[in-house]
């Protein structure tokens, strides 16, 4: 008997500061009165305040970073008040964004007045905020077109990049193609993997290089292991549906185990004897009138905490191991769950090394709000706060690829196309507006979603997957292919 869990939706706390809810209403004006305003910011204490004084605080911050201001005040007999409450502000309130307890990050270079107030008193100081001063582009290093089929997720380990299909307008995404990309300006076909008739969303490659494993999604469902004795010629070790159906959407490998999401949530399985997988425990997230089910949609494993995106239930932590509440692979323990605006929770990286975990929406009602990215400081991983967000009109953000050491959020955008942006230091605020994207490239003109939905290849930027690798970037694109990107700076 599988082990088989169904966890309630927590009824949600209103957001804490005030802060955090003016950044959110800034984004989704129709959900301002959902939280607090900067005009239900208590003014401060209360009874005779003869002068505020604020005491520290750079003159000059640079676009982006995020700086402290402390201040105090004094009664109308020189005496300083225990405890203050302050009213903090910026002018132009375009400048930046400031938070109650006086951490400010600048959004426009020019110059700002950092204002504190306090019972009707206040003082101020001027502020430059210069440019973050980041500059970058993106070279097309190859290409290879994949004009059959509309291509999914990328796998690339060593010098083999592995890329799935999806989509049967045209011809069905029932295989995963196999590219020598030893030599990166000139990608050549290796070998192809029949799924069985199933898509093939996602791929990867365990740390080790060994094996991989493949989603088929549709059908009998399941998920295909892969030995890679010989990397340019994989073969199916076995395919595995037991539990699984109707559909695995996307796994993660984390050693002797594999993860996988699909329409009926999160799956467990204990791949010790590759020949005989074994599901070990399943999950269920969402409540019986969820629109879309429970639709767990993508999972990541890190140090012991698996970070689930499902949908219309939004993040889920689990302790798996490492997140302090004595779970296992085999009794995840739930630590928290985040519901996004939207719902629409569609890939989540944590970085272990900050706290952050950045979520991806993939809205399913195309300009309902703004396509987003949402920075999660899960440092505590039971009580996830929402501190930053990054946000283009048009398409939405399709999947993530973080390269830790250098800071850089790699994000495959659909028709935007690939952007890497600046994720160094502490995130706060609008983070498009703080000269923090490095470099992007749309390498084609055209709507990417109209183009997949009608089979179409060859027309289009339609960003569906990066992985960096070597210091290369490499995308699978839904309508053209392999492309192998080079970050110049």
């Amino acid at each position: 008997m599988i082990p088989e869990k169904d966890v309630p939706m927590p009824t949600l706390p209103p957001l804490r500061v005030s802060w955090r809810a003016l950044l959110w209403a800034s984004l989704f004006p129709a959900l301002a009165s959902c939280g607090e305003s900067d005009s239900a910011v208590d003014p401060g204490p209360t009874g005779p305040s003869a002068s505020v004084a604020i005491t520290s605080g750079p003159s000059e911050v640079r676009q982006g970073d995020v700086v402290g201001y402390t201040a105090e005040t004094r009664d109308t007999g020189g005496s300083l008040v225990a405890d203050p409450t302050f009213a903090w502000s910026v002018s132009p309130a375009s400048a930046g964004l400031i938070a109650e307890d006086g951490r400010f990050v600048g959004y426009t270079p020019g110059s700002a007045r950092v204002v504190a107030t306090a019972s009707g008193v206040g003082d101020s100081v001027a502020v430059t905020i210069t440019a973050r001063g980041l500059s970058g582009s993106f070279t097309v290093l190859g290409h290879r077109e994949v004009l059959s089929h509309s291509s999914s997720h990328i796998a690339v380990h060593g010098t083999f990049a592995y890329t799935g299909t999806i989509n049967c307008q045209r011809s069905c995404g029932d295989r995963l193609f196999v590219w020598n990309i030893s030599d990166p300006a000139n990608p050549t076909f290796s070998d192809l993997v029949v799924a069985g008739g199933t898509l093939v969303n996602d791929v990867m490659v365990r740390a080790d290089g060994a094996i991989a494993a493949m989603t088929n999604e549709g059908g009998l469902g399941g998920i295909t292991l892969l030995d890679l004795s010989d990397p340019a010629h994989p073969t199916v070790i076995t395919r595995f549906t037991e539990g699984l159906e109707p559909s695995t959407h996307n796994l993660w490998i984390d050693g002797e185990y594999i993860y996988v999401v699909g329409g009926n949530g999160l799956f467990v399985l204990d791949i010790t004897n590759l020949q005989a997988p074994a599901v070990v425990a399943s999950y269920k997230f969402s409540d019986a009138g969820a629109l879309y089910g429970d639709a767990a949609h993508d999972v990541q494993v890190r140090d012991g905490l698996a970070v689930v995106s499902n949908w219309e239930a939004g993040l889920i932590i689990l302790d798996v191991g490492g997140g302090g509440a004595g779970g296992s692979p085999a009794n995840a323990i739930e630590l928290s769950r985040t519901r996004t605006p939207q719902g629409w929770t569609h890939n989540a990286w944590y970085w272990p090394a900050t706290g952050y975990v950045f979520i991806a929406e993939e809205p399913q009602v195309p300009g309902l709000l703004a396509p987003t990215v949402y920075v999660m400081d899960a440092r505590e991983p039971s009580s996830p706060e929402l501190v930053a967000t990054y946000s283009i009109p048009g398409f939405d953000p399709h999947n993530f690829w973080l390269d830790e050491d250098r800071g850089i959020l790699y994000v495959a955008w659909r028709g935007h196309g690939v952007r890497a942006i600046d994720v160094t230091g502490t995130l706060m605020g609008r983070l498009e507006r703080q000269g923090r994207q490095i470099a992007g490239l749309a390498y084609d003109v055209g709507d990417c979603d109209t183009a997949y939905q009608a089979g179409l290849t060859g027309t289009g930027t339609c960003s569906y997957s990066v992985q960096v690798r070597d210091g290369l970037v490499y995308v699978s694109d839904l309508t053209s292919g392999l492309w192998v990107l080079q970050l110049q700076r």
